[in-house]
């Protein structure tokens, strides 16, 4: 019975550590795209649309449907301009949506100058400069031939999606710096790219402008351009965050330092401090403290502009999950002696707060305490971070910390399928029992072996296993590296009265019986379902560009139909070439021949693709395929 308690209770201080508050950050500002009054006047290849399609097998096939929030280029006409914001930008925050024709070719100029490249690399296996995600190369018509181009940046991987999916593409752009005679003192740099959830550039100093930019100066400021004179792209959801060049400061800081046990903040007013300090970094530095402390920290936070400020203050050695009747700390932030935000240590040490502040310098006041220490929680650094106009979100005096000198333990798929067993995060709740598997064309998967639960996909490099090694007992995660699609997580089989059925969220019957290997090197995956025997398999085809999924039924007399789940999502909708595009385009599902599945809706307004598993001989047989 202890035991059970001790491994409840470790289990429990495991989850806490994992969960970390995700920090609040102020809104983007959206690029409208009901109109083109964002943008400049240009030709006719640029419209505003509802929905854009693109053939995944046939280029120059694309259409679309009438309405707004798309913007597509289609310069098969007479014209074929670039697309300019009215906006101009220094340095920038830029989030959006985009979609290629098959082997279509576009791109995204910073200041109209330096080129994030849009093309449609699916299945590359190594990148090149001209692949999506990559920082396009500058050129010289006055170097030797085959060596014109010249300091252009591959992605890191590949991972980018089939033509006619959405993809997403985010960048922290840096613009370069003049000085007072307009001389320039450093270059443009991309601080970071990440293409589908995966960063495949950061701090990427650019020389000066890429291929066909607009300008070939360069400036303090200029507008967004994306590339119309080379394929069909459609783009939605523009939204970007424009960033000054003054920063948030706190400076002079001093620390007042008290030792003992406290109630409330409050009781700090009436003790005299143990020690007084100069300090330069956020944290409870007095000599000795480490527990049962509290502390005072004064300082000086300049504010550039005027405006609405979004504040995060963190106390690190209060945990997101604590025990409300006895907290371990608590804290409290003034600026201009004025409480602005208060963390009572109940819920987690995490809070956020709107302050409205001119422009100018503000004293500030940091009130804390911390009654004793948690070893999942040590320690006593302070997070206060600041966003407002003009200004991206800037954690203040943080310590820089040298990281444990542990190099990365990866698992790559190079010539032959490879399996890994380790614990997955599915849809922030870590599954124990699961196996990976990487495919040589970078297409891999994870299943939950205890439930028989199809989890993710992805598309790009297998994956990274340090947690799993290095700091055993926290997370001991197997983290994907390339680009996830999280599938719903369900049974993929279950035994249904009729097609009404509900689709449980478990089966009571399904009894795993472990997985052979076949002549390839594949799992192939045996389970009981009531009494049906079930082989379920998976296999990577078309050179990577597809993973199909088959299972095998045996019945033996089970009650009720056996049916297969595909996919679940906010939409799934047939295309013009016979896929299905499920949950707003994020991948498609390929049927065999000419299946028609049963498209439902859910209690929860989703929608679900099932196939039944037909019967022959007390058998039968379900295939299809996943393509992203």
């Amino acid at each position: 019975m202890q035991r059970t308690f001790c491994c409840s209770l470790l289990c429990l201080l495991l989850y806490a550590l994992g969960v970390s508050a995700q920090p609040n950050e102020l809104p983007s500002v959206p690029i409208t795209l009901q109109n083109l009054a964002d943008f400049k006047s240009t030709g006719s290849n640029w419209k505003i649309v509802g929905d854009a399609f693109y053939d995944l097998n046939k280029a120059g096939k694309g259409s679309t449907k009438s309405g707004t929030g798309v913007l597509v280029n289609d310069p098969s006409g007479k014209s074929n301009g670039h697309l300019f914001t009215s906006m101009e930008h220094g340095d920038l925050a830029l989030d959006l949506d985009f979609m290629m024709e098959k082997e279509s070719n576009s791109g995204i100029f910073l200041q109209g100058r330096y080129e994030v490249q849009l093309f449609d690399s699916w299945g590359a296996k190594v990148p090149k400069s001209s692949d999506c995600g990559a920082i396009y190369e500058r050129w010289d018509e006055s170097r030797p031939e085959g060596r014109k181009g010249y300091e252009g940046h591959p992605p890191t991987q590949n991972v980018g999606k089939a033509p006619g999916l959405w993809q997403h593409l985010s960048v922290v752009f840096r613009a370069p710096r003049f000085n007072a005679a307009g001389e320039k003192t450093s270059n443009a740099r991309f601080l970071k790219v990440v293409l589908n959830g995966v960063t495949v550039q950061e701090n990427i100093e650019v020389l000066g402008p890429t291929r066909s930019a607009a300008f070939q100066d360069e400036k303090p400021t200029g507008p967004l351009m994306i590339q119309g004179d080379h394929g069909a792209v459609a783009i939605r959801n523009i939204r970007y965050k424009s960033y000054g060049i003054e920063p948030v400061t706190l400076t002079k800081m001093k620390l007042s330092a008290y030792e003992g046990k406290f109630s409330s903040v409050s009781d700090l007013n009436s003790l005299t401090a143990k020690r007084e300090l100069d300090i330069d970094v956020l944290a409870h530095s007095a000599p000795g403290s480490r527990d049962k402390f509290g502390g005072k920290i004064t300082g000086t936070l300049h504010i550039p502009r005027t405006g609405q400020y979004l504040l995060n203050l963190n106390l690190n050695w209060i945990p997101a999950e604590t025990n409300p009747a006895n907290p371990n700390g608590a804290g409290e932030l003034q600026i201009d002696s004025k409480p602005v935000m208060s963390i009572s240590g109940k819920n987690g040490g995490t809070t956020s707060a709107m302050v409205s502040l001119e422009a100018g310098d503000h004293p500030v006041v940091l009130a804390y305490y911390k009654n004793f220490g948690l070893w999942y929680a040590r320690s006593n650094d302070i997070l206060l971070a600041v966003e407002g106009p003009g200004v991206q979100y800037t954690p203040l005096n943080q310590i820089i910390r040298a990281e444990d000198p542990v190099g990365e333990i990866s698992v790559l798929a190079s010539n032959e399928p490879v399996m890994q067993r380790g614990f997955v995060n599915h849809h922030g709740r870590k599954h124990t029992h699961t196996i990976s598997v990487g495919e040589p064309g970078q297409v891999n998967y994870s299943i939950d072996l205890n439930k028989g639960e199809f989890l993710q996909i992805w598309r790009g490099d297998f994956l990274e296993t340090t947690p799993m090694w290095y700091g055993r007992g926290e997370t001991q995660l197997s983290v994907p590296l390339g680009s996830v699609i999280e599938l719903s997580g369900k049974p993929s089989l279950s035994v249904l009265a009729d097609q009404n059925t509900v689709w449980p969220d478990s089966n009571a019957t399904y009894t795993n019986l472990g997985y052979d290997i076949d002549k390839n090197g594949r799992p192939v995956f045996k389970y009981t379902l009531g009494g049906a025997q079930v082989r379920e398999s998976f296999a990577a085809g078309e050179d990577g560009h597809k993973l199909s999924h088959s299972f095998t039924v045996t019945a033996q007399g089970t009650p009720g139909e056996i049916w297969c789940r595909i996919a679940e999502g906010s939409d799934i909708t047939e295309l013009p070439n016979g896929l299905y595009a499920v949950n707003d385009k994020q991948y498609f599902v390929e049927l065999p021949g000419k299946q028609k599945p049963v498209i439902r809706t859910t209690a929860q307004k989703t929608r679900e693709l099932l196939l039944p598993v037909k019967s022959a001989n007390n058998g039968g047989t379900v295939t299809y395929s996943l393509i992203w």
